[in-house]
């Protein structure tokens, strides 16, 4: 646990979580148990994510979904370290503290710096215009991106193209960041269905893209390490895995919108 220097004046390891939680700023999500919001302090923005505590009923209800339950902050804070340590861009963390054994009403906060001059691959998508140099850059950088997390042991669970932001101010080499970490999961190796899950989660984001089948092969081959003619060989089962994973994605997506539209606005 941990306050940095910026941070100091206005809060210590013991104070940080009530003064974040009394503290005024843009909510950008707010759910049962976590609040995150946007403030700032000397002339700096920053992100602070607090958990308030789960309960027993969540805990209870991720186990018997074979889910590790997501209890406080310190999952986050330790994956950003894990992908600081691999050269991979994230958020970078000015506060850390938590309070509490009981895993159903442990308390923690993080607080993060706002990440500047960068853009959502989701909403660059949005944008249109992506030029065919800056396509295969992107494409060869997230599944450098993939490849690196995945060896390590660390798998996102929210891989969405959402949670990569371009460094508009460094074109050249190119910095993605990887944010929004707080259900990432880290193992001395990371099993496949997990790899499979994020992948597809993954593919399942970029049907806006207009991705053409050669880029998508080219991604297969980057993340791979190997000749495209080798990947699927070896690896046409895992890969078709992937697909259907964000098959059903999409699928779920068509149904939750078709039952939208029969319940009528409003509703």
């Amino acid at each position: 646990m941990f306050v940095s220097s910026e941070l100091r004046d206005i809060a210590s390891i013991d104070t940080l979580i009530d003064t974040m939680a009394a503290t005024e700023g843009e909510t950008y999500r707010q759910v049962p148990g976590r609040r995150t919001f946007r403030f700032e302090h000397g002339g700096k923005g920053y992100f602070a994510k607090i958990h308030f505590g789960v309960g027993w009923r969540e805990i209870i209800k991720n186990y018997l979904q074979f889910r590790a339950p997501v209890v406080d902050a310190s999952n986050e804070f330790r994956a950003i370290h894990r992908l600081q340590g691999l050269d991979i861009d994230t958020l970078t963390p000015v506060a850390y503290a938590a309070r509490g054994k009981n895993p159903a009403t442990r308390q923690s906060c993080l607080v993060t710096a706002e990440l500047l001059n960068t853009i959502s691959l989701e909403d660059l998508v949005r944008q249109g215009g992506i030029s065919p140099v800056l396509k295969r850059a992107l494409i060869a950088k997230v599944a450098w991106i993939c490849k690196t997390m995945h060896r390590s042991g660390l798998n996102h669970r929210d891989l969405y193209i959402c949670h990569f932001h371009l460094d508009l101010s460094s074109m050249s080499p190119l910095r993605l960041y990887v944010i929004d970490l707080h259900r990432a999961q880290l193992r001395d190796k990371t099993p496949r269905r997990w790899i499979v899950k994020d992948l597809g989660e993954l593919l399942f984001s970029t049907a806006e893209a207009g991705l053409t089948k050669r880029d998508l092969l080219r991604f297969v081959r980057a993340y791979s390490d190997r000749s495209l003619r080798d990947a699927l060989r070896y690896e046409r089962r895992f890969w078709r895995d992937v697909r259907s994973r964000a098959d059903r994605l999409d699928d779920r997506e068509a149904a939750n919108q078709a039952a939208m539209s029969r319940a009528g606005p409003g509703t």
